[in-house]
């Protein structure tokens, strides 16, 4: 996403913000992204929802600058505001990075990942979506920023394990020292994927698993398996 972007996009989001206000809508929902406060954290260290937002690239500039162009104007009309910070959502029919992912491991080729000792946290779609449902009922969501994560963060060659007993295939992994990957992390279309399978990005939900007394129902192992499945079956 591009700056420029992300500031038309805020200044709809406001405008919105002030239509349902004075349309009566009581509260908003917002579905922003962890990317809003950065793009990786040390292992073991999670972002927590207190944390001052460091977004590091255009995206995330972007779904910050929608918060706070929204929370001025929840502010304003008096619309009550939750504001949500999934990690990376994933499910049947998933897209993009998580689908190459999906068909790099269907290839059958070696990856060199056996030895990455990171964490990442994502969440299942159908675990969002129960989330939705009560940060937009409880009454005391109103005004929280809201961090959310399955029930354990992976490191990928968990993940890519998991792809795999999905697909029905032999997870293919081998161990490339670190040094090996440095070259790869600054390569224009091979770097960033390098980097979020090497890097971690984790957040602690603790604060919203307490507010909202919720627990993702579905646990990784079932969710990712069943991703991948639905992939093999429609291939």
């Amino acid at each position: 996403m591009r700056d420029n972007a992300g500031t038309d996009e805020a200044e709809a989001a406001a405008a919105l913000a002030r239509a349902a206000g004075g349309a009566g809508v009581r509260r908003l929902v917002l579905m922003s992204s962890v990317r809003a406060m950065g793009d990786s954290t040390p292992l073991g260290i999670p972002f927590r929802s207190a944390d001052p937002p460091q977004p590091r690239d255009a995206y995330g500039r972007g779904k910050l600058a929608i918060e706070k162009a929204l929370q001025a104007a929840t502010a304003a009309t008096g619309l009550e505001l939750v504001i949500l910070r999934p990690p990376l959502v994933y499910g049947p029919g998933v897209k993009a990075n998580f689908r190459a992912l999906i068909r790099l491991v269907a290839s059958g080729l070696p990856l060199p990942f056996a030895g990455i000792d990171n964490r990442r946290s994502l969440i299942f779609l159908d675990n969002l979506v129960d989330l939705v449902v009560r940060a937009s009922i409880r009454p005391d969501t109103a005004g929280r920023v809201l961090l959310a994560r399955d029930g354990v963060d992976l490191s990928t060659p968990e993940l890519i394990r998991l792809l795999a007993a999905g697909l029905d295939r032999p997870a293919r992994l081998f161990t490339l020292p670190s040094l090996g990957f440095a070259p790869l992390r600054s390569l224009p279309l091979l770097g960033p994927p390098i980097v979020r399978l090497t890097d971690s990005l984790q957040v602690d939900d603790s604060e919203t698993r307490t507010a909202l007394d919720w627990y993702p129902a579905v646990s990784p192992e079932t969710a990712l398996v069943a991703t991948a499945r639905f992939f093999r079956e429609r291939s």
